[in-house]
Order: structure tokens, then sequence, then C-alpha cells
């Protein structure tokens, strides 16, 4: 999955959820890789934190190569609840990169591992506490607003971290592929000296827009072929 997301972005996947009418999944903003440049791509294998490090080991037991942790701690601010025997626990379970809706911590130890790891940021102290744990706890965890699971796919890089629905994965990255040429040699022609305005006919979509107030710029991009606007 990772090779197939090599030429591809976050965006571009964003925008081809957005043309297919894929739900548009994105974990919060400021979630970020520890190192600028790491890139993810892989199924999710999600676990619920507690204040113990047990349900990370007892994912790596059920997970897959390839597969992405995705670890629940609630966003929480007040704890770093990943480490480097954690990050390197993954590494050896075949585990491809890990999110994190929380923090981490042992920043100088996780850039030397070299294994992608996404969070908030850092933070020294790690848990102090241990929570009653669901049984959900390795079935699904939430990001943001967002529930995922097995049956989801998480896409990461210098832009953030989405997650697809697996079974429209396929046709999504088809589309962002295509999209992506389009914007390629949209940007070659700019550079040639053919403005962007020209290139979407902009005069002619102000006067659509005036005969018909509904005309909207995506419609007419649509229209015309343009990826601009997904």
């Amino acid at each position: 999955m990772l090779e197939r997301f090599a030429d591809l972005t976050t965006p571009l996947v964003a925008d081809a959820c957005v043309r297919l009418g894929v739900p548009l999944r994105a974990a919060p903003a400021g979630i970020r890789a520890v190192v600028p440049g790491q890139r993810i791509a892989g199924r999710v294998r999600p676990a619920r934190h507690y204040g113990s490090v047990d349900v990370f080991l007892e994912a790596f037991g059920q997970a897959a190569a390839g597969d992405v942790l995705v670890v629940d701690n609630g966003g929480r601010s007040d704890e770093a609840c990943v480490g480097d025997l954690v990050v390197l626990e993954a590494a050896a379970a075949g585990v491809t990169g890990l999110v994190v809706w929380g923090l981490h911590r042992d920043t100088a130890d996780l850039v030397e591992i070299g294994l992608p790891v996404f969070s908030y940021g850092s933070l020294p102290p790690g848990p102090v506490r241990v929570d009653d744990r669901e049984p959900e706890a390795l079935v699904t965890a939430r990001v943001g607003d967002h529930e995922v699971g097995p049956d989801d796919l998480v896409f990461g890089d210098d832009d953030g971290v989405l997650f697809v629905a697996a079974g429209r994965a396929d046709e999504v990255l088809a589309t962002a592929a295509g999209i992506r040429q389009v914007e390629r040699e949209q940007a070659a022609r700019i550079r040639s000296g053919e403005t962007l305005r020209e290139q979407t006919a902009f005069d002619d979509y102000l006067a659509r827009r005036t005969a018909d107030a509904s005309y909207t710029f995506r419609r007419h991009l649509r229209r015309i072929g343009g990826a601009i606007e997904e």
C-alpha cells in the first residue's frame, strides 16, 4: 500500500474522496510526523489506550505485516502514551507506522528508530493511570471525530492523516492518480506562461455565473476537466 501511495499525497486522496462521494475522514489538524517527510499507508490496527502498554503488545500479536497501529488516547495532552520501546516492538511485529491521537515521548530515540510516528507532539511524562478496559479495545479506535478499524486504510504525510474504507481504496487511489496528472499538466502550463485563469476559462465561468447564480466554479471545473478543487 505504501508503494501505491508513493507518488500521491493526502490532499490528492482527499480530493479523490470528494469526487467519488467517499466519506472524507481526516485526523484532527496538528497530528504530524515526528520526522518531517515520513509517510504511512496501510491497514488500520486499532488500539485504545487505558494507561498501560499491554494493549499495544496485544495488538501487535494480531497485526499483519504492513499494518499501521492507530492509537486512541482520547487526544489527551497530559501524558505521552507511546515511546521508544513500543515503537521498536511495532517494527519487530511488521507494523509500518503509528498514528497517535495523543502524544509521544522519547523523540530522539524515535528519530533514530526511523519508524514513522504521527502524533500531536511530545511530552516527557508517561501515564500514571490504569483505567478499565473496554471490550472494543482492539476492535475500533477513535481519532478526533472518526471511528476506524481494520476495515479502513490510513494514509499520512506532511499534510496530515486520512482514513479511507479499504473497500473503496482502489478507486480512490486511481482517481487520486488521475487528479495528480491533471494538476501536474496545469502546473507545467502555468510555468510556461499560460495562466490558471486562461486554463480554466475563468472569464467564461464569470459570464456563466452571471447568467446562472447556481453555476459554481467546481461545476465549471468538472465541465472543462480541471482539477483545482477536487
